[in-house]
């Protein structure tokens, strides 16, 4: 048996003409949970991350906060899906940066929308894939851990849309129950797998076990 270690990247920069890079809390984010790892004797075989910057910043601080380094196999399939693209098949005109709570509501119930008649094949957003070979993208490092990390622990640095896909595809469940569980994960979660060469197992979901103390309450986020 194999474990596999899904972590959502820290908090990134929403509304930021650059959503691509960590905050200043996201990097706090992913520095607490290397070290939760390291003081919990919690150890890799395998290292893996999307190949966008705020995947590659987690990992980097998750390392330090470790204190150990590491390669890592840079995996594409792992990106994320550009939420601006999706938006824009259901609402053409550009959005204001959300700047009250009803404007945040707004913006992800476009969201919402918008990956339903993607995954339906009803849309097709502009620079992404069909949401098949995003799946594909997704199941293919899937297929990589059990092939090459039997036996081991493997940690992959991703983002919320392959997390959430990972485990519909694992549990097959609907489009709606996936994009409930992509639309409420948190920054530097944990999803656990357990795999065989055959196949993976859910464990947990969506855990947070660096953040439980009351310290770090104000640093749980979503975005």
């Amino acid at each position: 048996m194999g474990t596999l270690y899904l972590v959502r990247h820290g908090q990134a920069s929403f509304g930021a003409e650059d959503y691509d890079n960590l905050s200043d809390l996201g990097h706090m984010q992913s520095l607490r949970l290397g070290e939760y790892f390291g003081n919990h004797d919690i150890h890799f075989d395998g290292l893996i991350a999307g190949t966008l910057r705020r995947h590659k910043q987690t990992l980097e601080d998750l390392l330090k906060g470790m204190n150990r380094a590491g390669d890592h196999l840079s995996w594409e399939g792992l990106n994320e899906y550009d939420s601006e693209a999706v938006i824009a098949t259901v609402h053409p005109h550009k959005l204001q940066k959300p700047t009250s709570p009803e404007m945040y509501r707004h913006h992800f119930r476009l969201l919402r929308d918008g990956l339903a008649q993607w995954m339906a094949g009803v849309v097709s957003p502009r620079g992404m894939p069909s949401y098949i070979d995003f799946v594909a993208g997704v199941a293919g490092a899937l297929d990589h851990v059990r092939a090459n990390h039997y036996g081991q622990k493997v940690l992959i640095v991703t983002s919320g849309g392959p997390i959430s896909t990972a485990v519909g595809h694992v549990l097959g469940t609907s489009p709606e129950t996936t994009i409930d569980l992509n639309l409420r994960i948190r920054n530097t979660s944990i999803t656990e797998f357990a795999f065989t060469p055959k196949r993976h197992m859910l464990v947990s979901y969506n855990a947070i076990p660096h953040l439980e103390e009351r310290a770090y309450a104000d640093w749980i986020t979503y975005a």
